[in-house]
C-alpha cells in the first residue's frame, strides 16, 4: 500500500496539531502536578470529532477511518501523555465495543452522551489477580436473577471510571464453559453496590485516573448484556486489538515530543566549545531515534490500514504496539541522556514524558504477550503453507 496521507487526512493532522498544541500541550506539566484532566480543552474536542474518532455521525462522533484516528492519536501523545491515554481509552475501549456490539437502543442511550466532551468513558478488564491471564484469572461473576443480572467481584487498573457514564465490564456467565462463558456487561457508576475507589498513586500519567472497582451484588438489567452473552472474551480480544493501535499511535506521540526536544536542547546546549548536535555521539542518538519512530509509525499505519480494509490484523497490531512502546521507552531515555543531568529534572518536558511513557510497554498486554501474540500468528501461518 501507499502510505501517503491523502490531502483530507493532511488537513485533519494539521487542525488536530493545532488543537493539541495551543489546548493541551502547554498545559501537560500542570495536568501531571495536580492530577487533573484539561476539561476546558475536552469540552472542545467534540469540534474535531476526538471524543467520538470511530462513532458514526448519528450519534455525534466523527466516523473516521482508522489511520486518521491513529493521526490523532499520535497527536494528543505527543502533546500530553494523560490526556492521550485517557482520551485513546475513552474511543478505543468504551466507544468501540458499544458501537460495534451495542443494540440501537445501548447506542442511543450512551453514544451521544460519550461523545458530548463532557465524560470520557471506560472499560473493566483487568483483575487484582488477572493482568494476561484473563481467561484463566478473571472472577467477577454475573449471575441472572429475575429481570437482573447481579455482578460480583474486583476490577484494578481500570483508567477512566471516575469519568464514565458507563462502564463496559468483562464478567464470567458460565463457569462451565472455558473462554465461551464470558460477556461483557454496560455498567452505570451510579449502581448500589458498585465502589470506585481513589486513583492509585502512580509513577506517570498521572492526570488520567487509575482506579480499583468493587462489585457488591450490583444489579442491572437483562438488557445490560453488550453483544452475545458468551462471546465476552472473543469481543474482549477483537477490542485489545483494536487498542493495540491506538496505543502504538499513542507511543509514537510520546515518542516524537521527546525527540522534538532532544533535538532542541542539543542545538542550544554547548559543550567543548560548540552545540552538543555537533558531537557524533549525540547525532547517532538523534539519527537512532529519527529512524525508528518513522518505523513505528508506518507498523501502525499498516495495523490500521489491514483493519480498515476488513483484513486480519491481529498480528500487525501487536507488532505496532510491540515496537512502538519500545521505540517510545529508547527515544525517551536518549531524550533525557542528551538533557544531561537536567533532563532528571522536573523543570524539564523529558521527564514526565519519560514517567508517562514507561506504563506503555504494559498496558493492553506486555511486551512479552505481545511476543507471544505474534509468534502464534507466524507459527499459525507457518502451519497454512
Amino acid at each position: 500500500m501507499d502510505f501517503e496521507l491523502n490531502a483530507e487526512q493532511k488537513m485533519f493532522q494539521r487542525a488536530v496539531h493545532d488543537f493539541c498544541a495551543g489546548e493541551i500541550q502547554p498545559y501537560a506539566g500542570e495536568v501531571d502536578r495536580t492530577g487533573e484532566m484539561r476539561w476546558e480543552a475536552i469540552r472542545r474536542m467534540p469540534e474535531l470529532g476526538l471524543t467520538g474518532l470511530q462513532v458514526p455521525e448519528e450519534y455525534g462522533g466523527a466516523g473516521l477511518d482508522s489511520i486518521s484516528t491513529a493521526i490523532a492519536v499520535e497527536e494528543l501523545g505527543w502533546a500530553c501523555g494523560s490526556t492521550g491515554l485517557s482520551v485513546t481509552a475513552h474511543n478505543g475501549l468504551c466507544c468501540g465495543p458499544i458501537t460495534a456490539w451495542g443494540t440501537p437502543e445501548q447506542k442511543a442511550r450512551y453514544l451521544p452522551k460519550l461523545t458530548s466532551g463532557t465524560v470520557l468513558g471506560s472499560l473493566a478488564l483487568t483483575e487484582p489477580g488477572a493482568g494476561s491471564d484473563l481467561a484463566g484469572g478473571v472472577q467477577t461473576s454475573a449471575r441472572r436473577d429475575g429481570d437482573s443480572w447481579v455482578i460480583s467481584g474486583s476490577k484494578a487498573w481500570i483508567t477512566n471510571p471516575r469519568f464514565s457514564p458507563v462502564i463496559v465490564t468483562l464478567t464470567r456467565t458460565d463457569k462451565a464453559t472455558g473462554t465461551h462463558g464470558f460477556s461483557m456487561l454496560l455498567v452505570e457508576p451510579g449502581s448500589p453496590g458498585l465502589t470506585v475507589h481513589a486513583p492509585e498513586k502512580k509513577m506517570g500519567l498521572n492526570g488520567s485516573p487509575t482506579q480499583m472497582l468493587s462489585f457488591d451484588e450490583v444489579r442491572v438489567p437483562l438488557d445490560a448484556l453488550l453483544g452475545e452473552e458468551g462471546r465476552g472474551f472473543q469481543q474482549t480480544m477483537q477490542t485489545l486489538d483494536n487498542g493495540r493501535i491506538g496505543i502504538g499511535a499513542l507511543c509514537v506521540g510520546l515518542a516524537r515530543a521527546a525527540f522534538e526536544e532532544a533535538v532542541k536542547y542539543a542545538r542550544q546546549r554547548r559543550a567543548f566549545g560548540k552545540p552538543i548536535s555537533e558531537h557524533q555521539a549525540i547525532q547517532w542518538m538523534l539519527a537512532d531515534a529519527a529512524m525508528e519512530i518513522e518505523a513505528a509509525r508506518l507498523l501502525v499505519y499498516q495495523a490500521a490500514w489491514l483493519k480498515d480494509q476488513g483484513r486480519p490484523f491481529g498480528k500487525m497490531a501487536a507488532m505496532a504496539k510491540l515496537k512502538a512502546s519500545e521505540v517510545a521507552e529508547m527515544v525517551c531515555r536518549s531524550a533525557i541522556q542528551i538533557h544531561g543531568s537536567y533532563g532528571y529534572s522536573r523543570e524539564f518536558p523529558v521527564e514526565r514524558i519519560y514517567r508517562d511513557q514507561r506504563l506503555m510497554t504494559i498496558g493492553e498486554g506486555t511486551s512479552e504477550i505481545q511476543r507471544l501474540v505474534i509468534a502464534r500468528h507466524v507459527l499459525r501461518e507457518a502451519d497454512s503453507l
